[in-house]
């Protein structure tokens, strides 16, 4: 398992992405259904660096011209923010408007004797 510090390294961005948001495993996996009769069957998920940036952050994408005002206003709508994997100044970072869910938990910080983080780091 990568440490932090690793995962804040590796972001794209990795001074944008500790400044303005978080740092980020980006799992992208595929999943077939099938109805009749019901499996599920999961392809090899691809993982990849990537950033989550905080919801009063915004300008910074838009100022380079990376989302656009509708965009911006759909996501704040969904309460959701961005997220990106890719280089910021390259021609083709992929940004996307995120959900947080709300309840994902993260067991290694219930063990006894673990570090809980901040409250108000919880929040995008």
């Amino acid at each position: 398992m990568a440490s932090r510090e690793f995962i804040d390294l590796k972001a794209p961005n990795p001074e944008i992405c500790v400044q303005y948001g978080a740092s980020a495993m980006v799992m992208d996996a595929r999943l077939f259904v099938t109805l009749n009769p019901f499996n599920v069957y999961v392809a090899q998920p691809s993982m990849r660096p990537g950033c989550v940036i905080r919801q009063n952050n915004w300008a910074l994408l838009e100022q380079r011209k990376l989302v656009t005002s509708d965009q911006v206003r759909d996501c704040k709508n969904r309460l959701n923010t961005f997220g990106f994997t890719g280089n910021l100044d390259s021609d083709k970072p992929d940004i996307r408007c995120i959900y947080q869910n709300e309840a994902a938990q993260n067991f290694f910080t219930a063990q006894p004797g673990a570090v809980g983080t901040p409250q108000e780091t919880d929040r995008f």
